[in-house]
């Protein structure tokens, strides 16, 4: 990445060979304005925004990231605006002919000594925080239990100050669904895996109407959740299935409303009673499950953000962590860059398996990849899908990808460590939700355009790649990553500040901003199923 000196006006140039650069400065540049290459702006070009650095003739390439991001519908002269009306977008690459498992990168030397205070489960995993979830099995619930949440945390959850918080875990599925179809089990792998999330320390608590389709059974089989027997704990083959705690709101037993809440609230009360007693104990920083992603972005995503994730992307692994990129639509242009860091063949084939599926399911919508850009990341200089996805995939870093999830898988069902591709939709809410079914314990966002996103059931750290962004938004963004392009900062600079931002945040010592504002979405899961 070159970065035009100091003096303003300032353009950044991502690769050598590229013919177009991003004009840096805030509010963009006007006509006439004169870079000290000598480049003179022949429009008004806003920031981020790409100029033609040459002459760019009809039918020619133009070039980002030294990667074809479109072709010219017309002359384009050297100063002029590049901007998404002017260019065609490239073809998908297709998915034969591909380079597999041929990155054999000298691994990263390893990072030692690295800890943060986490909470230990009884399967292994750690919990970067200690909340009650309420699991439901259908949408009808939603609102009995949003009540019963409120009055738990009134009048509960004071009593037990060793728990961060409760939430419901509420979402749009369970009944009028064809839940025997084929692609149901992604739904319900997903809330499964989500109830078993490491930040909920094994407790297990459902809410059920009683009539659905999805009956607590079903999504919590026997033998889904086990414990530890506490008697033999240093025999890693003693476990016990846990009993599956139910509130049925049909139950005849329930007289009336507040009967409802006040058996959730009955259970409630003894799951709080066994978190309070938990504690945090130092671990290793190798116990982080970390998910990024990005959402709003801009064409400072792939220059700023997105750099400094990968490189803490790298400190991770290398510190033994597991990080998971995902986004499938936002990162299937660049699935040769992916397939040749592969760890293995079987990786690679796992990696095209899912982009074949994804491709798929998108021609059954009559659309393609295409469909991914917003109008707000084109007005921050997106283009298209392309140029969209060369920014996306940075966040992976450069370590060889060591595993592959299909939506709702958990990643320590599969045993997989390291750098993680876990395939879902570029959808923020879907994104995040299967990224907590996979089994993260903290989360990474990304934003150029600015939004205010969060998750309750994990810490998620916002990195905005403007300082811009950063300032106006100065009590939403975490990290401001726009200091690289100020030269202000290096992409390392950030990355490792980001680093070991995540491990004070996992521990305990700081909140994000989503956190300190209660910010969250709701949870909204992949149903690639028949609704009936």
């Amino acid at each position: 990445m070159t970065l035009l000196p100091s003096a303003q006006p300032r353009y950044i140039l991502m690769h050598e060979a590229d013919n177009v650069a991003i004009v840096v400065n805030d509010g963009g540049l006007p006509a006439g304005t004169v870079f000290d290459s000598g480049l003179s702006l022949r429009d008004k070009v806003p920031q981020g925004h790409k100029v033609a650095l040459n002459d760019v003739p009809q039918g020619g390439i133009v070039r980002r990231y030294n990667v074809p991001i479109g072709y010219a519908v017309k002359d384009i002269p050297a100063g002029s605006w590049v901007h998404e009306r002017l260019l065609d977008m490239p073809a998908a690459r297709g998915l034969d002919n591909l380079p597999i498992a041929t990155v054999k990168p000298e691994p990263m030397a390893p990072l030692e000594g690295y800890t943060f205070e986490g909470y230990r489960n009884a399967d292994g995993s750690v919990g970067s925080r200690n909340i009650l979830a309420i699991t439901t099995t259908v949408q009808c619930v939603a609102g009995v239990v949003e009540f019963a949440v409120k009055r738990i945390k009134d009048e509960l959850l004071p009593r037990f100050p060793n728990v961060d918080d409760v939430v419901g875990l509420e979402h749009s599925y369970g009944c009028g669904v064809a839940i025997d179809a084929p692609d149901a089990i992604i739904p319900i792998r997903t809330l499964r895996n989500i109830t078993l999330n490491p930040n909920f320390g094994g407790e297990v608590m459902v809410v059920s109407l009683g009539c659905e389709k999805l009956q607590p059974e079903r999504l919590l089989p026997p033998g889904t959740i086990q414990i530890v027997d506490e008697r033999n704990v240093a025999d890693v083959g003693m476990t016990a299935e846990a009993p599956l705690d139910v509130v049925c709101l049909q139950s005849e037993h329930h007289v009336g409303f507040m009967s409802m809440i006040d058996s959730i609230m009955g259970a409630a009360e003894l799951h709080l009673e066994r978190l309070d007693a938990r504690r945090r104990e130092t671990v290793p920083a190798s116990e982080l499950v970390v998910g990024v992603q990005c959402g709003g972005s801009d064409a400072f995503s792939g220059v700023t953000a997105n750099p400094a994730v990968g490189y803490c992307t790298d400190l991770l692994v290398r510190a033994g962590a597991t990080v998971m990129f995902s986004e499938t639509t936002e990162v299937r242009d660049g699935i040769d860059q992916l397939t040749s860091r592969a760890s293995t063949p079987e990786v690679a084939q796992a990696m095209i398996r899912e982009m074949a599926w994804y491709d798929a399911y998108l021609e059954k919508g009559q659309v393609d990849r295409s469909a991914n850009t917003t109008p707000g990341n084109k007005k921050g200089g997106l283009s298209n899908i392309v140029e969209k996805a060369m920014g996306s995939i940075v966040k992976s870093g450069s370590a060889p990808i060591s595993g592959v999830l299909s939506p709702g898988e958990k990643v320590q069902q599969k045993g997989l460590k390291g750098l993680v591709y876990a395939a879902t939709p570029a959808s923020d809410f879907i994104c995040g939700t299967l990224q907590l079914a996979a089994g993260i314990n903290l989360h990474v966002f990304t934003t150029g355009r600015g939004t205010p996103y969060g998750l309750a059931e994990v810490p998620v750290i916002k990195v905005a790649t403007r300082t811009d962004l950063a300032r106006r938004w100065h009590d939403l963004m975490d990290i401001n990553a726009g200091r690289i392009a100020d030269g202000d900062a290096t992409i390392e600079d950030v990355g490792r500040e980001l680093f070991q931002f995540m491990l004070d945040v996992a521990s305990g010592r700081k909140k994000t901003w989503a956190e300190h504002w209660k910010l969250h979405n709701a949870l909204v899961l992949f149903n690639p199923a028949p609704v009936t």
